[in-house]
This record gives C-alpha cells, sequence and structure tokens, in this order.
C-alpha cells in the first residue's frame, strides 16, 4: 500500500465511510499519489477544533455547509459530531434548514445586488423566514451559520448583512473568521469526498 492510498483510508476512516470507498476524484488522486491528499486529510482535521468554536457549533456549521453543497456522506458525518457534542435533534434539524433558507436567500438577494434596480428592492421578497426570528440554536449562531453558507454560496449582500449583524450583536471577528475558514475547508473536502 502506498502513502496515498494509506491517506485516504485514514481519511475516509475518520468521516466514516469505510477504507474500500472510492470515487472518480479519490481514485484520480490516488492514481496519481498526490501531495494534495495529506493537506485535505489535514484540512479535514482542522474542522474539528476551534478556539473560537464549541465542537457543537463546528459539527452544526459543517452540517449546513454540507447540507448546502447536497453532500451526503460529510452530512452525516457533521451531524453524528454534532450529537456526540451535544446537539439536540432540534439544533440538528435546524443547520440542515438553515442550508435550505439561505439558498433562496442568497439566490434572491444576489439578484438585486447585481441588478442595482431601485425597483427590484421594492417589491416584497415573499419569502417566509420564521426561523430566523426565534432559532433553537440562538440567533447569534443562526446569524453565524447563515454567514457561513452565504459566503459559500457567493451573496456579498448576505455575507455582509450577517456580518454587521454578528458584530452589533458582539461577535469577534476572529469567531466569524473561523465559522468561514471551517465552511471553506467542509465545502474542499466535499469536492473529493462524495
Amino acid at each position: 500500500m502506498n502513502e496515498s492510498t494509506e491517506v485516504i483510508n485514514e481519511l475516509l476512516e475518520t468521516i466514516g465511510v469505510g477504507a474500500a470507498y472510492r470515487n472518480p476524484a479519490i481514485e484520480l488522486l490516488e492514481k496519481g499519489q498526490s501531495r494534495y491528499l495529506r493537506d485535505l486529510k489535514l484540512n479535514f482535521s482542522s474542522t474539528l477544533a476551534s478556539e473560537h468554536l464549541t465542537a457543537k457549533e463546528i459539527g452544526l456549521l459543517g452540517l449546513s455547509i454540507a447540507v448546502n453543497n447536497i453532500n451526503n456522506l460529510l452530512g452525516d458525518f457533521y451531524a453524528k459530531f454534532s450529537e456526540e457534542n451535544g446537539a439536540t435533534a432540534e439544533e440538528i434539524s435546524e443547520a440542515a434548514a438553515c442550508a435550505s433558507l439561505l439558498a433562496s436567500n442568497n439566490v434572491f438577494y444576489r439578484f438585486r445586488h447585481f441588478t442595482q434596480k431601485e425597483k427590484y428592492t421594492q417589491i416584497p421578497a415573499r419569502i417566509r423566514m420564521q426561523i430566523m426570528a426565534k432559532p433553537v440554536t440562538g440567533k447569534e449562531f443562526f446569524e453565524l451559520a447563515s454567514l457561513a453558507v452565504s459566503a459559500v454560496n457567493g451573496c456579498e449582500m448576505c455575507v455582509n448583512a450577517h456580518e454587521d449583524s454578528l458584530i452589533k450583536m458582539g461577535t469577534t471577528e476572529e469567531r466569524i473568521f473561523d465559522a468561514v475558514r471551517i465552511a471553506s475547508l467542509v465545502t474542499a473536502t466535499g469536492k473529493i469526498i462524495y
């Protein structure tokens, strides 16, 4: 067994899919004995710890991003990780719901931002967002997850609005940065593990 295969197997075991799992992306990296595999493994591992987020928050953020990216393997991993670190079924459900709500908001508000037409800002959005009013994970964390999903989806208006809201709530920039860092690494892992 070469080093690339060993690294892949370690990563897959961590995620809980078993060392035998393969898909076309993994096979390409394994066949080429890509040096990137070690980076991928270390980057994924770094999503599981933070000085600014609890393990439960890390799991819920990872789950929101995995659901947003339609990645069932990582979604299952982060749901289990969340539960193992104290998340309730309601909190886990809300993390998935956050991804869905923000998907609609990100498309809608990107459209408004791209067109920059006053008329579109005057027409009601008619997007129901009651979950944002009283989230079970708390307003601050829901905003943090919303920011992370919006960053992944590339909605500048949404990122700015959520970041501004978080700063006004007293959230540190380090906490915000770590949430987005984790979102970026979950997304990167999902390009190979799917």
